[in-house]
């Protein structure tokens, strides 16, 4: 049983938050969100906002509050071989209520059908929230070129104008 490392992103001005299925190898071993070079996450949510991509975790932090955007992961402990979410059993969900009570969110939206499903198993009860499935930035979504998913990935940006 592997238990969720990263702690959620947000502050009181955040208005749509993020949820992942559960964090990577690579994410677990940098200590934040996305943090495999091949996943697409900040070139593409950078490039939704016009910004340049942020590299390092302070970076990455400040865009994401600069952007009132609050994110963390679905699932709180897994089993999980690897990074594949494929293998991922024994699930215990975050509880979200940890943002929602603190922050005026207004849409959530979860990164790919796995985080689609955990958030519909284990989250959408307790949160009373539908959650807006948007295709994953993972490499591992590679029928998804980049221009596609920023595309896709605009929607986050109309949620708060």
């Amino acid at each position: 049983m592997i238990r969720h490392p990263i702690p959620p992103l947000y502050d009181e001005n955040s208005e749509i938050l993020i949820l992942g299925s559960f964090p990577s190898v690579r994410s677990r071993e940098e200590g934040f969100f996305y943090g495999h070079p091949q996943n697409r996450f900040w070139r593409v949510v950078s490039a939704v906002y016009g910004e340049d991509t942020p590299h390092a975790v302070p970076e990455k932090k400040a865009f994401l509050l600069r952007n009132h955007i609050a994110v963390w992961d679905v699932i709180g402990s897994c089993d999980i071989d690897g990074s594949s979410d494929s293998s991922i059993r024994n699930v215990s969900a975050n509880d979200l209520r940890v943002i929602l009570e603190h922050a005026d969110i207004r849409q959530i939206y979860v990164n790919g059908q796995t985080a689609y499903k955990y958030y519909r198993r284990y989250s959408e009860k307790e949160t009373g929230r539908p959650a807006v499935c948007l295709p994953s930035t993972s490499p591992a979504n590679a029928a998804w070129s980049a221009d596609r998913l920023i595309t896709a990935w605009s929607c986050i940006r109309k949620a708060v104008l």
